[in-house]
């Protein structure tokens, strides 16, 4: 693909850039608290005003329609400036995509804009006791009653779901494994819904368990056809792997701050390795743009997605490990590079563990044997 923006992606990159410069917090308080649940869905409020919550969406729902190159120029930006973290993120850049793909008109015009504005904050709803990487083995379930579902089981390591509004998961709807599975969105304020906020080392509640039992969820919040979940899913997986649950922008942003403190602490033994983060950085950068190139051609995320989670997992953590190393013992105070790296471990876990995607590699691209 041409590397070179047109015209108009750098007439929009020179806007965002300004409006960024000019309205990103200094700080906001941690969004994994209620008060900084509040404060980042008031920040995403604001860039919904200004049509930048979600940029490449159509008009109608609150967006731009933007280009997907414009997309990853306003990621890139938008990181650039330090901007909050994106308290929206479960819902715009995972549940968003599979609405586009197998939602109806009526769920998007109901659903989307008040997920663009973060009205309605979204829960990822997937993980249960017995069923993490191996999605397939979901136990919770969904029986079939007058105009809808009632839901029963246990999720668990719910990201946003100890402030959120809704959720998004997998129930069983028939005994099969794989075509057993629907696809549900549903309230967590619903009756029979209870929430139990799970304490991380810090004391915040990152994630949460979701116990449900017997909850109505009406017909129109089913995604997709009944029992055809699992297909529905993999196109939310493949987002969360490959495209936008980490853009490149992410990944530049710190390659470029672990470069000034090379710069500020130089060390000739770890030079290489910077240099390596930097490169790494660009390299899944262009990968991501033939990835965009490839999508604007009509074609669509697979397995190949496992790779670039694969890739960029890794890439968080030898960076941040790099900048502790740096730092020496100044490092293992608290900090954003030690807060960084301690998040950096959890990249291998989630978004389906690195293992599970070696072997999605091994048999779905290069074709080895089970």
């Amino acid at each position: 693909m041409d590397l070179d923006l047109d015209p108009a992606t750098l007439g929009f990159q020179a806007e965002v850039r300004s409006w960024l410069a000019a309205h990103v917090p200094s700080e906001l308080p941690s969004l994994d608290t209620a008060d900084g649940f509040e404060a980042h869905r008031a920040w995403e409020r604001t860039l919904f005003d200004e049509r930048l919550s979600v940029v490449s969406w159509p008009a109608e729902y609150g967006g731009r329609d933007a280009s997907l190159l414009q997309w990853l120029v306003f990621e890139e930006e938008y990181y650039a400036a330090g901007a909050p973290a994106r308290v929206s993120q479960n819902g715009i850049f995972l549940l968003a995509p599979t609405l586009f793909a197998h939602g109806t008109p009526e769920q998007c015009a109901r659903l989307l804009p008040a997920m663009a504005s973060a009205e309605e904050v979204w829960a990822q709803a997937w993980s249960e006791p017995e069923a993490g990487s191996d999605l397939a083995a979901i136990r919770a379930s969904a029986a079939k009653t007058d105009g809808g579902w009632l839901l029963s089981g246990q999720k668990t390591w719910s990201s946003r779901a100890a402030f959120a509004d809704r959720g998004f998961g997998l129930f069983r709807t028939s005994g099969e494994r794989h075509r057993g599975l629907t696809y549900f969105m549903f309230s967590l304020r619903a009756p029979g819904v209870t929430v139990r906020p799970i304490a991380q080392l810090d004391g915040e509640p990152g994630f949460a368990e979701i116990f449900l039992d017997d909850v109505f969820v009406p017909d129109e919040d089913v995604i997709g056809a009944v029992d055809n979940g699992w297909q529905v899913a993999m196109s939310t997986a493949s987002n969360e792997r490959g495209l936008s649950l980490r853009s490149p922008g992410r990944f530049l942003a710190t390659a470029g701050r672990l470069v000034r403190l090379w710069q500020a602490l130089p060390d000739p033994a770890l030079r290489d390795r910077v240099v390596d983060a930097w490169i790494g950085a660009q390299a899944y950068r262009l990968y991501t743009f033939g990835t965009v190139a490839r999508l604007a051609e009509g074609g669509s995320l697979g397995a190949e997605s496992s790779v670039n989670k694969l890739f960029w997992s890794e890439l968080d953590i030898a960076m941040h490990e790099t900048a502790l190393e740096l730092l020496g013992g100044e490092g293992e105070a608290d900090g954003p590079w030690l807060d960084g790296y301690v998040f950096s471990l959890a990249g291998p876990i989630y978004a389906g563990t690195n293992e599970i995607q070696r072997n999605v590699v091994a048999e779905r691209i290069l074709g080895l044997p089970r």
